[in-house]
């Protein structure tokens, strides 16, 4: 069968714009011979739109859109689409819908499948809004037998079914899989894992895209007999016309770290993108988190869009400022250098009765929150967003001000260890200057000062305490005491399998 295979970026409650991409996708497939053209998981209302639909207008105007996706595609192959309907059954406080897939075809809506495994891990929380559907009937569509499984459905391991295992026994000759999987490393070759369990050919489709904290990577596939025909590319929305019964051509490649790396610049872009802002601002000292985020950050917007402010105290190494000046240059990107002594020494004297020693914490902050308040004035002035430098293994330690660095939009490396940031910033190691490698990680707040961890060994056992699997007194000790700023901090973009956001609940007043 000839299936369209298209992963493209809806946006969260763009109906109107979600029913134009969605056409457009499947002119395309059509006119490249597609006999059905397969979408993602909640294309139609863009993913995830999490307590939106406890808005009964919300679901409404979800099937409106399919009714006008069905009419507009009239004419072309039929669709399977990613919606949600209602389930015929009320819950108190539960909307009672189900995550749906629609076949559109002759310009209605022909038939429903209902997603029936819905997790509750991680960023999943999908048994607050949805009800597990019935068993699906196996479709005819073209003169073929396609059984319809919704992302979950097939990473059926450790369930009581197996939804795909029943499509088959019924007589399915081929498996549709519609899918918003976030990117995590290691998660592509999960999916492919999971099709290739299947006796017949499966055609799985991902979303492409950024919302919030969840990056889409894409890589849409087809497997047939354990192995990969094809493979949509990572990262970017493609609309591609598949023969699901080729012979295997395509080889399977695990993650590395530029897929980090690409998946934090969809993730800036998006995010920029749907909010409508043109100018992203940060703060650069000269350190290797913001000088990795200022690149990433120039790949995303372009450099033309892209603000560094250097704000040197007295306590800056003179080089910090260089390694800034010549970052930007190298990038393309605007620097300003705005000194923060005159600020810093006003406000210490101010505040001396406050501070006391002038090497105290105190004083140390106030640096921190001077940056942050003429980072905020940039913002505000030009428009835009205010990019987060912190990395994963800092936010978990606590190790940063809170309204002073911890401030920004978007926590651009909030999910990438200290490690791996200077791993991710080799990429870059061209434009980088040599100096912000080779130093001493350093906040720069006090003379001499060099930050108190040995990051090579702390970040890994801090990682394991995060995802729940290490345990160490003092290191918890830590993570336990930083609760309260993480909740306070920015979005975090999730590159790993557990980052600090929705996928991690962990209260703050606790014993």
């Amino acid at each position: 069968m000839r299936v369209g295979i298209a992963q493209i970026d809806s946006r969260i409650g763009d109906f109107s714009g979600n029913v134009r991409r969605i056409v457009r996708a499947a002119e395309i497939a059509s006119a490249a011979g597609a006999e059905l053209c397969v979408l993602p998981e909640l294309v139609v209302t863009g993913y995830p739109p999490r307590d939106l639909l406890l808005d009964p207008r919300f679901v409404a105007r979800a099937a409106l859109a399919a009714d006008e996706i069905a009419a507009r595609t009239a004419d072309l192959m039929p669709l399977l689409v990613g919606s949600v309907a209602p389930s015929g059954r009320t819950l108190p406080g539960h909307p009672g819908l189900f995550d749906a897939a629609l076949l559109l075809a002759g310009g209605a809506v022909r038939q429903l499948s209902a997603k029936r495994l819905l997790p509750s891990y991680d960023v999943f929380h999908e048994p607050r809004w949805f009800l597990p559907g019935p068993p699906s009937t196996v479709l005819e569509i073209a003169g073929r037998r396609v059984g319809v499984l919704i992302c979950e459905d097939l990473w059926d391991e450790g369930y009581p079914l197996s939804p795909g295992a029943e499509l088959e026994a019924a007589g399915a000759e081929l498996l549709v899989c519609l899918s918003a999987s976030p990117f995590r490393p290691g998660a592509l070759l999960e999916r492919e894992r999971h099709a290739h369990r299947r006796g017949v050919p499966v055609a799985y489709v991902n979303a492409c895209g950024a919302n919030d904290e969840l990056v889409f990577d894409g890589g849409s596939f087809v497997t047939k007999g354990g192995a990969l025909v094809a493979r949509l590319p990572r990262f970017s929305e493609e609309v591609e016309v598949i023969d699901t019964e080729a012979s295997p051509t395509a080889d399977g490649r695990a993650d590395g770290i530029d897929e980090v790396r690409q998946a934090l610049v969809l993730g800036v872009r998006g995010f920029a993108q749907k909010h409508g802002l043109r100018h992203a601002y940060l703060g650069l000292s000269g350190g290797i988190d913001s000088s990795l985020v200022a690149c990433l950050a120039k790949d995303a917007l372009g450099a033309e869009r892209v603000t560094a402010l250097a704000m040197p105290s007295r306590h800056t190494d003179p080089r910090s400022t260089e390694c800034a000046k010549a970052l930007c240059h190298a990038l393309g990107i605007r620097l300003i250098v705005h000194p923060i002594e005159p600020l810093h020494a006003a406000l210490q004297a101010d505040l001396a009765s406050v501070i006391g020693e002038p090497d105290s914490l105190v004083a140390e902050n106030l640096q921190a929150r001077l940056r942050a308040m003429i980072l905020m004035a940039h913002v505000n002035q030009g428009g835009g967003l205010l990019l987060n430098t912190s990395n994963k293994t800092e936010l978990a330690l606590g190790y940063g001000t809170l309204y002073g660095d911890m401030a920004g939009t978007l926590c651009v490396i909030g999910d990438v260890t200290k490690p791996d940031v200077y791993r991710l910033a080799r990429h870059y190691s061209g434009v980088i200057p040599p100096f912000v490698f080779d130093r001493p990680p350093s906040a720069e707040l006090r003379p001499a000062q060099v930050d108190p961890f040995d990051y090579d060994r702390v970040s890994p056992e801090v990682e394991s305490i995060v995802v729940g699997a290490g345990y160490d007194d003092g290191l918890e000790a830590a993570i336990r005491a930083a609760e309260h700023k993480r909740w306070q901090a920015g979005i975090v973009l999730k590159v790993s399998d557990k980052a600090f956001g929705t996928g991690r609940m962990i209260p703050v007043t606790r014993v």
